[in-house]
């Protein structure tokens, strides 16, 4: 089912998520939903405070991304068509030794908003897939800057947090003229 999308300036965008402990069906069917409301809305990551959930979670599908990225799942590089869409709860990120990069980066969350944010080009992260199992993956290139996207969220941190003042300031009007939007409409969050 394709749940809506939170907008900023929505304050659960701003909530770190707590961490999840239970997988069940229930918990089974809010990933796939996330899955579904991802792709419906052409994204390549969505985390739980997008759907209006302050959750440890979030997922990523890089599969019609064309771009050149490293991966190594638990010691393995298995085909991404194996691993992808990937559904990560309670991640755990942590930068490694590599140079930082510039990308333009976008929001499903900033509808038509974008701009330059300067992240670490690879990382680590443990995290647990939708059964609970836990995991390890190191990745570069635009699968570690979507991972590390995503887990900002789950933190309550916002890639216009991550901009420098000069490219804020290019996009300002149109995160104030998008908050004040959201602020004229609220969006119930969705019921587990």
């Amino acid at each position: 089912m394709v749940l809506p999308i939170v907008h900023y300036n929505d304050s659960v965008l701003r909530k770190k998520g707590v961490k999840v402990d239970t997988f069940d069906a229930a918990f089974g069917k809010l990933a796939a939903d996330m899955i579904e409301t991802m792709h419906d809305a052409h994204g390549i990551g969505l985390a739980a405070q997008q759907i209006g959930l302050a959750l440890q979670l979030c997922v990523v599908d890089l599969r019609e991304f064309d771009g050149d990225f490293n991966w190594e799942l638990d010691g393995a590089r298995p085909p991404l068509e194996l691993i992808m869409p990937l559904v990560l709860a309670n991640p755990e990120v942590k930068k490694l030794p590599s140079d930082e990069t510039i990308y333009e980066e976008g929001c499903l969350s900033f509808p038509k908003i974008r701009g330059d944010v300067i992240r670490p080009d690879a990382i680590s992260v443990k995290f647990q897939d939708a059964n609970g199992t836990p995991h390890t993956l190191l990745c570069d290139g635009m699968f570690s800057r979507c991972i590390q996207h995503e887990n900002d969220h789950l933190q309550g941190v916002l890639f216009i947090d991550r901009m420098e003042k000069k490219v804020r300031g290019k996009i300002d009007k149109a995160v104030k003229d998008l908050a004040t939007t959201t602020k004229a409409k609220s969006t119930p969050a969705p019921k587990l």
